[in-house]
This record gives C-alpha cells, sequence and structure tokens, in this order.
C-alpha cells in the first residue's frame, strides 16, 4: 500500500496565492510584442498610427524616474553616511564603465572585418549629396557636447531645471551631496527629513506599479509603429548589417555572463530569467528607460547594496553604453566597406579613440548615434567617405534597438553586480537563493540615526496582477 506525502503548508500557501498565468506580465508582454509585428506587417499604415500607444506610456514612465533616483540615492547614501564609500562606489564605476566599453568598440571592429556587412552594396558617393540633409532632420541640426561641456553638464543650473529637464545625471550629482548632507545632519539626531524621503519613494514606486499594468501597451504600439512605418523590407535590405550587429550582440552577451561569474559569483541566465519581465518590456518598447526603476529594484532585492545599485545604474546609462558603442564600431566598418573603402588599422584605432570620448555624451541627445558616427567619420579624415554617407543607416537604425537595449540593459546589470562585489556590498547568499527561486527574507539594514536594525520596503514588488494575489517576495 503506498503513501502519499502532502506537501509543506508553506508550499500549498504559495501556490494558492500564485497568480493564474495569464496575469503574469512577462506573458502579456509576449502576446503584446507578437501583436504589434502582426499589425505592422500585415496593416502598416494601422501600425504607424499606434506610436502614441508607445510614447505615451514611456513619458509615464519618464516623469517619475528623476524623483526615484533622487529617493533611492538619497535613501542609499543616509544610511551609509560614508563619503568614503560613495568616492570609491563611484571610482571603481567609472574604471569598470571605461574598460568595457573600450572593449565593446574594439570587439565590434573584430566582428566587422570578420563579417564585412558592407561589402556589395557599392554605393556612388554622387548619390549621397542629399545625406546631409537626411542626417540634419533625424539629429534635429543638433550635436554632441564635448568632452568639458559634458562633464560640465553634470553640475545643474539649478535643483529645479534638473528635475524639470528630466537630467539624469544631474539629478543624480545633486542626490548625492544631499544624501551625503542628510548623513551628516543625521549624527545631532534623526531627521525628520529622512522619514519624508522614504515615504515619498513608497509614493514613486506605487506610482510606478499602477503605470506598469499599460505595460503591454507600450510594447504593442512600439513594435506596431516600428514594424509599419520601417517594414520587415528592412530586414532584407540591410540584412547582413544587421546579421553581424545581433551576432556581435549574442557574442558579447556571452563575454558579460563571463565576467559575472569570474567577478562577480552570479548567473547571467538565472538573472536573466529573474528579470525577463524587464528584459521583455525594455525589448518591447526600445528603450532602457522605461524599466529603470524596477531593475533598481529587482538588484537591491537579489543581494546588490542600495547604495551601490543607486550609483552605478543611473551613471552606467550615460557612461556604461556597451550595445551603442558596439553597433557604433560595426557600423563605421560597414560605411567604409559600402563605399568600397578598406580602413587602414590606424584609420580603425583612430575611430576607437574618437568613438570612446562621443560615446559618452550620446544619452538624452537626438539622433545621437548618427552624430556620433558622423564626427568619426570627420576625425578620420578619408576623403573617400563623406559624413553624408551615415545617411545610409537611416533604414536600418530602428531595427538596432532591440540589440542596442538589450546589451545596454545587461551590461548595466553586470556592472553593478561588479562593482557592488569589488566593493564588498554584494551579498551572494541571498542572490544565489532569489535567482534559484527560493523564499528570502525581508531585506534589513542599519538605520544610522537610531543605530536599530530595520526593514527595507519592498517597493518594487509590482506585477501585473492584482495587488492582492501578487507574490511580493519573489517579484520584488
Amino acid at each position: 500500500m503506498s503513501t502519499t506525502i502532502d506537501p509543506p503548508k508553506s508550499e500549498l500557501v504559495r501556490l494558492a496565492n500564485k497568480p493564474p498565468w495569464y496575469t503574469s506580465l512577462f506573458f502579456q508582454l509576449l502576446v503584446a510584442i507578437v501583436a504589434g509585428i502582426l499589425i505592422g506587417w500585415i496593416w502598416p499604415d494601422l501600425g504607424s498610427s499606434f506610436k502614441p500607444l508607445a510614447d505615451g506610456f514611456i513619458k509615464l514612465i519618464k516623469m517619475l524616474i528623476a524623483p526615484i533616483i533622487f529617493c533611492t540615492v538619497v535613501l542609499g547614501i543616509a544610511h551609509v553616511g560614508d563619503l568614503r564609500s560613495v568616492g570609491r562606489i563611484g571610482v571603481k564605476s567609472l574604471i569598470y564603465f571605461e574598460a568595457v566599453t573600450t572593449f565593446a568598440l574594439l570587439f565590434g571592429l573584430v566582428v566587422g572585418n570578420a563579417v564585412k556587412p558592407g561589402a556589395g552594396f557599392s554605393i556612388d558617393p554622387q548619390t549621397l549629396a542629399t545625406g546631409a540633409d537626411a542626417i540634419a532632420k533625424k539629429t534635429h541640426d543638433g550635436e554632441l557636447p564635448h568632452t568639458v561641456e559634458f562633464i560640465l553638464s553634470i553640475i545643474p543650473t539649478s535643483v529645479v531645471s534638473a528635475f524639470a529637464e528630466n537630467a539624469l545625471l544631474q539629478v543624480l550629482f545633486f542626490a548625492v551631496l544631499f544624501g551625503l548632507a542628510l548623513a551628516k545632519f543625521g549624527e545631532k539626531g534623526p531627521p525628520v527629513i529622512l522619514e519624508f524621503v522614504d515615504h515619498m519613494s513608497h509614493i514613486f514606486f506605487m506610482i510606478i506599479g499602477w503605470v506598469m499594468r499599460l505595460a503591454p501597451l507600450g510594447a504593442l504600439g512600439a513594435m506596431a509603429y516600428i514594424i509599419g512605418q520601417y517594414g520587415i523590407g528592412s530586414l532584407a535590405s540591410y540584412g547582413k548589417l544587421i546579421g553581424a550587429c545581433y551576432l556581435a550582440a549574442a557574442l558579447f552577451i556571452l563575454i558579460l555572463a563571463g565576467i559575472a561569474r569570474i567577478f562577480a559569483g552570479v548567473s547571467l541566465w538565472k538573472f536573466l530569467v529573474y528579470i525577463k519581465d524587464e528584459f521583455f518590456l525594455a525589448l518591447g518598447t526600445a528603450s532602457t528607460e522605461v524599466v529603470l526603476p524596477r531593475i533598481m529594484t529587482k538588484l537591491t532585492n537579489a543581494g546588490c547594496s542600495r547604495t551601490t545599485t543607486g550609483l552605478v545604474v543611473p551613471t552606467g546609462y550615460s557612461f556604461n553604453l556597451d550595445g551603442a558603442t558596439l553597433y557604433l564600431s560595426i557600423c563605421v566598418l560597414f560605411l567604409a566597406q559600402a563605399l568600397g573603402v578598406d580602413l587602414t588599422l590606424g584609420e580603425q584605432i583612430t575611430a576607437v579613440l574618437v568613438l570612446m570620448l562621443t560615446s559618452k555624451g550620446m544619452a538624452g541627445v537626438p539622433g545621437s548615434s548618427f552624430l556620433a558616427l558622423s564626427a568619426t567619420v570627420a576625425a578620420i579624415g578619408h576623403g573617400a567617405i563623406p559624413v553624408a554617407a551615415v545617411a545610409l543607416l537611416l533604414g536600418a537604425d530602428r531595427i538596432m534597438d532591440s540589440m542596442r537595449v538589450s546589451v545596454n540593459l545587461l551590461g548595466n546589470c553586470v556592472a553593478t553586480m561588479v562593482v557592488a562585489n569589488w566593493e564588498g556590498q554584494l551579498d551572494k547568499d541571498r542572490m544565489r537563493k532569489v535567482l534559484d527561486g527560493e523564499d528570502v527574507p525581508p531585506l534589513t539594514e542599519h538605520d544610522p540615526m537610531s543605530g536599530e536594525l530595520v526593514q527595507v520596503p519592498e517597493e518594487g514588488a509590482i506585477t501585473a496582477a492584482p495587488p492582492a494575489t501578487a507574490d511580493r517576495t519573489s517579484s520584488a
């Protein structure tokens, strides 16, 4: 006579509280992305008209990014209260960013030389007469800031303007100063303002939870617009370039996986499963900004300190654009090959040096990839490659968004884990349990004002399901 063993009571409770599969954000995003592709393919005009859905969702997220970064960084630094620790995290982040983005540029050149994506185009430079006008229209006649100008722009004209213009680096700069001052002031007694910032953080994350219910609509609108506006035909016309970029992205993600394993002891595959909702949302909307708040919360829940996460992730959105730099170096070779020009090793090194500078000022600038490429082509000084040749990429640039977004997002997550481990602020045991799907206790930390152990709020516990059925621990 066989006996049956009943599952533990905790497991029964967890299964009973688990929301239905069709309410998961991952499933809804997957359906929305597929539906968007089909609408854009079958009814291009209808698909192009869906753009407001994507724009509206992205604007809703962006209006909350600056205050969320401010609250997260201020709370993280105020609880550490150590200027030297903040400085070390900043320096280590910049060292990591520069090393990895430079490698990405060189890796892109290797792939471009091996695959030769521009071979066979045989473009006549005389046919590019209108290319300069097309680029000017795409970039709104803008230009990338010079290095000194870019560094000075980190300092806001006023605190209000930093938030009003949604300038993330300026908000981060002010948040660091405010957090340090708050920690110093707290030595005289627990300031009420710290509690106020904490409550504001809860409110903003609650609003993010509401906005995320609209994520499938945003992904649907973005995919329908991209396919409807640019067409499946772009895949055929630029097939070799697109293939080279996505091959480079796949190989680079494997390299990121090695970095995460060696320098942080983390499985990038398990981490990707952990952030699958955010990853698909970023791919669907072609934007990493829309997932910034949730990514920061998930990294914190998985064992990265709040201070490290709050400093590294927002900074990485300007300084650690691995996918963008990978794309740019491949495109430089594509333009040369399409025009039948064989760039020397010296000219390719010049291109890398220029891109090392121009890629740092790309965030938030309209048509920044075209501006960076234009500056690079001009710096190479090869007469056979006119700056107007950059217009050749107009038909394929939007198709590359998914490639750039995926590498940028994973690159910043890996950077956060590596810097946190480097600084001794990565809870590896918690990371392992979270990535294995095990239950973990709520985060706690010592309040520097009272010295007591307090629970860190699970601000990021938001899913597509109604709050009453959401599993807060697993989705944090």
